[in-house]
């Protein structure tokens, strides 16, 4: 009962999207049979931080990361805060804990010469499904974008007249990027071929499936990768990682970091700050022209 009441709060009231409701459903789920199973405790506000803390033991003994356990923790931490919220609970069984600790991964962002092979590249078909991807990609770098803000537009979110385009971000705050000259035209290429699917009209979204269908973060998971796979060897190649290459290139040209941090939909400066160190290119540069020998040995 408690659950299906935490599941219809993010849903209705906090507007998660479905990816994220999914994986806190499933994490409580996965807790619930854990503690039902373990400590024969039947009801999940009954639950004390030491049952917490041999799930914890259980998961780690699985092999999952630290930063995937730290992730379903915060999920039980979400689900405690609302049952104090509800006055189910007066005090939370995850006040005690600490996260575990995590390495912090470095990923290089594409270098504008990847991002372009694929965007002025032969990979993409001619039919709606090759205009739809090589779309996505457009949007992706060019606004910085997340990947469930663009799978969540619909045509009002489009003004190819004021050329801006607006995107719902986390805690529902609504956001206003530029739209780029040439950004602008590829979505006109786009709306042109979708204008023609039989089945476009059932859906009010931007993006759609040739069946007329919501497209899934999988399809443009898989996209992004696919494509980058072709030129790029780097290790991750995600839709976030086109965000990231999106803020790092308009750092290297010098953009105002508060200006990044809007057009990112970051709470903090400090968010955004991550993308400072991380263009390899520009560190290249700055090495050879400031380091004695540097000039000389490049």
């Amino acid at each position: 009962m408690f659950l299906q009441k935490f599941i219809d709060y993010i849903s209705l009231e906090k507007n998660y999207s479905s990816h994220t409701i999914l994986a806190y459903e499933n994490d409580l789920k996965n807790f619930s049979v854990f503690f039902l199973n373990e400590h024969n405790v039947s009801s999940i506000e009954k639950v004390e931080y030491y049952m917490i803390r041999s799930w914890v033991i259980s998961l780690i003994e699985e092999g999952k990361s630290n930063r995937s356990i730290n992730r379903k923790l915060s999920t039980l931490r979400s689900f405690y805060k609302f049952l104090m919220k509800t006055s189910t609970i007066e005090v939370s069984p995850m006040s005690e804990h600490k996260p575990l600790k995590i390495d912090k991964k470095i990923h290089i962002p594409f270098s504008e010469e990847e991002i372009f092979s694929v965007l002025k590249g032969d990979f993409f078909s001619s039919d709606y499904k090759g205009v739809l991807e090589k779309t996505l990609i457009y949007i992706l770098y060019f606004t910085g974008a997340r990947r469930n803000e663009i799978i969540q537009m619909d045509f009002n979110s489009v003004d190819l007249k004021q050329n801006m385009l607006k995107v719902l971000g986390k805690r529902n705050k609504e956001r206003l990027i530029p739209i780029h000259s040439i950004l602008k035209d590829q979505l006109k290429i786009y709306l042109s071929i979708r204008s023609n699917l039989k089945e476009s009209s059932k859906i009010n979204t931007f993006f759609c499936s040739k069946n007329g269908k919501k497209i899934t973060p999988g399809f443009v998971y898989k996209t992004v990768n696919m494509y980058f796979n072709i030129v790029s060897s780097k290790s991750k190649k995600s839709p976030h990682m086109l965000r990231h290459s999106f803020a790092t290139h308009m750092l290297d040209q010098g953009a105002d970091l508060n200006a990044v941090k809007g057009l990112l939909g970051h709470s903090s400066v400090a968010a955004t700050q991550n993308y400072t160190h991380t263009s390899m290119q520009k560190i290249k540069s700055i090495y050879s022209k400031t380091h004695p020998r540097g000039s000389k040995n490049n």
